[in-house]
């Protein structure tokens, strides 16, 4: 900035020529110069005053919004902030196809101690004695005048529990807010849905993860808060779930098993929708898993997905199926069924004496092994082991539980022709009720592989083809007459027209060998069979059917009348009305594609 002097020279020059003084003009400039000071301060002021104005309209604006957004919020309790990553509680719901709640969370509260600041310590220990009756008061005594600071007494307590220990009036009994899980339908789909336990845990929050079944295997998901809460959807029917767990439970009590299971499956799709293993557990109390013996005899264990089983005579209808696709057999061609077989030091025999020969259809309608092991004889090793792989019995199968991948189906390494024979009547290999249900969707549903899910999701295309839909038609129709004439007598129900095939296998020693009294029993369904909507398959570990003056423990006595009381309660659940069975010949039937 440019100051003009109070005594400019060219102004004093003249004022003295024109007489006048030059003081005067200095207290003019003097003058002007401080008017524009004053100007200059007054406009520095003002614009302090705008800037102060406005910063405090922002700050009283910023604390209305966030009042406002406060008094719109739901009330919370204010939580002191805690170094290190934040504990993630919340978990999404797990739900049914139709949206019922299978899984849940639950606000509840975890108790723990801080003896330090407890004023009678003997009396907290005997009271706590007396509302949990788990809890030793002498233990808690010690515990408590010992040199812990900090002591986990419960991690989940009722609401009237802490009342109870709030009544104590101890202020050194503390509790700590928790989220857990809660499966409102008790042991309903237990091993499907699995259980949850506690990860990492603070005292004002613990960290929720599943621990098996699709809790386990859809951890990731149910977790994550991306998702927005949204819930996993499964393909369970709560209401067939229960009705099939409820007849299964009173067939294996009728039956004298020592376990069941029984997978319910769509035909089309694969989804699931019933899956049931007994004896099972309730998931809000989940069990310790067994040291010692048989890890089959847990109720932890899913005998649907993890049990591998040899299902002896079910095979039976794979065999035909592969053999009517390649052209080597007709469902009239005689197979020569006199016995017994021998093949080296092994003789195959038949339940029965079915004379000198029978039908391709009589052969699974009575379930020959000799007619079976011939059949599968002009097929050979290499195509049946090709044939059953692409069914899905040599792998693990794909339903979304973490227990699935160690369910590795057991065959021989050495496939050798009595291998081949004793396999296509259910010997020789073991595999789960659940690749079986699979299969036989697959052979059935028209020809088309079924790979079995457990999400409510129908697959987008069908899978590869498996046998042609001329050689499915007359699978349907062996089945059908298995029912209506066979082995499976007692499993018609009228209006829907069940199909399946019986499998009664001796089982095997755990030192080798099998034992001569005990068996696995097992029945697969489908129906209607003209149409099939839907597989089921009902297994009984050890039955022994007793009305009779011997025990009876053939599928045919056991499993088969299981099997048809879920077809005849479910079948109305599932939306299938009671129809007349088409006559044989109706329509027009696709012979190849």
């Amino acid at each position: 900035m440019i100051r003009t002097p109070l005594r400019p020279l060219a102004r004093i020059l003249a004022a003295r020529d024109r007489g006048e003084s030059p003081a005067a003009i200095e207290r003019e400039n003097q003058r002007l110069r401080q008017e524009q000071q004053r100007d200059r301060a007054r406009q520095r002021a003002e614009g302090r005053l705008l800037v102060l104005g406005v910063f405090f309209f922002s700050a009283f604006a910023l604390v209305g919004l966030r009042m406002g957004a406060l008094a719109t919020s739901e009330p919370s309790e204010p939580r002191a902030a805690a170094p290190g990553a934040q504990i993630v509680a919340q978990r999404a719901d797990i739900v049914d196809r139709k949206g019922r709640v299978l899984a849940t969370n639950l606000a509840t509260h975890s108790l723990y101690a801080q003896p330090r600041l407890m004023v009678d310590k003997l009396r907290a220990a005997q009271e706590l004695a007396r509302i949990f009756p788990d809890l030793e008061a002498e233990k808690l005594q010690a515990l408590f005048t010992g040199d812990r600071t900090f002591i986990w007494l419960k991690k989940r307590i009722s609401p009237e529990q802490m009342q109870r220990v709030h009544d104590i009036g101890e202020p050194g009994l503390l509790f700590g807010p928790r989220e857990m899980r809660f499966y409102p339908n008790g042991k309903l789909a237990a091993h499907v849905l699995g259980g949850y336990s506690f990860g990492r845990e603070s005292v004002h929050a613990a960290e929720v993860i599943g621990v098996a079944g699709v809790e386990r295997a859809f951890d990731d998901f149910l977790r994550d808060p991306g998702n927005g809460a949204a819930p996993l959807r499964l393909s369970l029917d709560l209401t067939v779930q229960a009705t099939v767990e409820q007849v299964l439970a009173g067939g294996m009590t009728l039956m004298n098993a020592k376990g069941a299971a029984a997978v319910l499956m769509d035909a089309k799709s694969g989804e699931v929708l019933s899956m049931v293993s007994l004896p099972a557990f309730d998931p809000n109390d989940r069990p310790a898993p067994l040291t010692t013996g048989d890890a089959g005899d847990s109720p932890l264990f899913n005998r649907a997905v993890q049990g591998v089983y040899e299902l002896g005579s079910t095979f039976k209808i794979f065999a035909a199926a592969q053999a009517l696709d390649l052209g080597l057999v007709a469902p009239s061609t005689m197979i020569e069924t006199k016995g017994p077989l021998v093949w080296g030091r092994y003789k195959i025999r038949d339940f029965h004496d079915y004379g000198r020969e029978l039908s391709m259809t009589d052969v699974i309608v009575k379930s020959s092994n000799i007619g079976t092991a011939r059949v599968a004889l002009q097929i050979g090793a290499a195509r049946q082991k090709a044939f059953l792989k692409q069914l899905g019995f040599l792998d693990p199968t794909p339903v979304e539980m973490v227990e699935a991948p160690g369910a590795q189906p057991l065959y021989p390494a050495n496939w050798s022709e009595i291998s081949t024979m004793t396999i296509s009547y259910g010997h020789g290999l073991s595999a789960s009720p659940l690749h079986l249900a699979a299969a036989y969707a697959s052979v059935v549903n028209g020809g088309t592989r079924v790979r079995p899910t457990l999400l409510a999701a129908p697959p987008a295309q069908p899978g590869e083809r498996i046998v042609s839909a001329g050689t499915s038609a007359r699978i349907r129709s062996m089945l059908r007459e298995v029912v209506t004439r066979g082995t499976a007598s007692f499993g018609e129900v009228p209006g829907y027209a069940v199909g399946g095939k019986t499998g009664t296998a001796d089982k095997p020693r755990p030192g080798g060998g099998y034992y001569k009294d005990k068996v696995i029993a097992t029945f697969a369904s489908v129906f209607p069979a003209h149409d099939p909507k839907y597989v089921l398959i009902v297994t009984l570990d050890e039955p022994e059917e007793t009305s009779g003056p011997r025990p009876r423990r053939t599928a045919g006595w056991t499993a088969v009348p299981v099997a048809t009381e879920i077809i005849r309660r479910a079948a109305p659940l599932l939306g299938l009305r009671p129809e007349i069975e088409p006559a044989p010949g109706f329509g027009v039937t696709e012979v190849s594609n």
